[in-house]
């Protein structure tokens, strides 16, 4: 049974989870992990969302406020041997609801092009790509979505 939490950064799985994360990114984005770490700081993430399978964290998603009226998704992870059991969809599902509980009308995100299994899910979760935002205007390796949540 899968068990949906909302929390903070504070929160000790989702630091695990994010470590895991980092691992995997580390590794996809090579020499450009240090410029997408730099926007990542997990400090100014105050609404995270953990999943949980048997009492065990098994993914996570953030967002935080990008304007008046829209978040942008953050840390957004699966653990590999959970993925394909529908959790990040879940995961997404109750940030987008959050989110819209606030006053939020849309979401925003950025990921990179080389991963291409999460260019696929914000797709399958209807998010269109849109021009790159800032900090990501001229990376031609990031590639950014929206969602209307209204």
């Amino acid at each position: 049974m899968l068990k949906l939490i909302r929390t903070n950064s504070e929160n000790k799985d989702f630091i695990n989870l994010v470590k895991k994360l980092d691992d995997y990114l580390t590794i996809v984005d090579g020499d450009e992990h240090d410029f997408y770490n730099q926007y990542n700081n997990i400090d100014v993430l105050k609404h995270v969302v953990i999943a949980y399978s048997n009492n065990s964290a098994v993914g996570c998603g953030a967002f935080k406020a990008f304007n008046t009226n829209t978040v942008e998704i953050k840390r957004m992870y699966t653990n590999t041997e959970n993925r394909g059991e529908g959790i990040a969809s879940k995961i997404l599902k109750e940030l987008e609801i959050w989110s819209n509980e606030l006053g939020y009308n849309y979401c925003v995100l950025e990921t990179g092009i080389r991963q291409v299994e999460a260019v696929q899910f914000y797709k399958k979760n209807d998010y269109t790509i849109i021009p790159n935002f800032e900090p990501y205007k001229n990376v031609e390796n990031s590639l950014c979505f929206k969602k209307d949540l209204i």
